[in-house]
């Protein structure tokens, strides 16, 4: 079971809110959100309702302002836990070229820090989760906009909620990396 605390201020003061499952809308119990403890199973956070806009990915540890989670600012309107099994094992995704699991494509087991690397393209346009939970981040070495990948098919990135096919690095979702 997960559990994660908001807090309005930073460094874990003024009003918290704490909450143990999904939550598609986190506006009515704060306004701002500058901190957060996360004291149980890996969440993803989102920027706007109904797991819209920027996320963020917090595993178990404490965030004592928006910076240490790489937020762009303090709005915080929706979370997710990610509470499948989080160990090393059973991971594996399909990154294609082109739309629709076509052109050139490679499978992949382990963390990929940087794409243009061991694609030699910047630009992944479709893939398939076949096992596991995986983080696209925007640039290499896991920085950037991040984009949760669950178990199925995404024909295009819009599918993964990017406006562009860019992706710099990937890892998979486990309880520590």
């Amino acid at each position: 079971m997960g559990k994660i605390s908001f807090y309005e201020a930073r460094n874990f003061q003024g009003l918290s809110y704490e909450c143990t499952n999904d939550n598609p809308d986190l506006q009515p119990h704060f306004n701002a959100c500058n901190s957060i403890r996360v004291e149980n199973g890996c969440w993803m956070i989102y920027e706007r309702p109904n797991y819209m806009g920027h996320q963020y990915f917090l595993k178990r540890g404490e965030y004592p302002d928006f910076l240490q989670w790489q937020g762009l600012n303090d709005s915080i309107r929706s979370c997710r836990l990610i509470s499948e099994n989080l160990s090393s094992d059973g991971h594996k995704i399909k990154v294609y070229e082109m739309d629709d699991s076509k052109g050139e494509m490679m499978e992949f087991i382990e963390d990929c820090p940087n794409v243009y690397d061991r694609f030699c393209s910047h630009d992944i346009y479709s893939c398939t989760v076949l096992d596991g939970h995986w983080i696209f981040y925007e640039l290499p070495n896991y920085r950037g906009k991040q984009y949760l990948l669950r178990p199925g098919q995404y024909k295009r990135f819009t599918d993964w909620g990017s406006m562009t096919a860019k992706v710099g690095s990937f890892r998979r979702v486990m309880e520590m990396f």
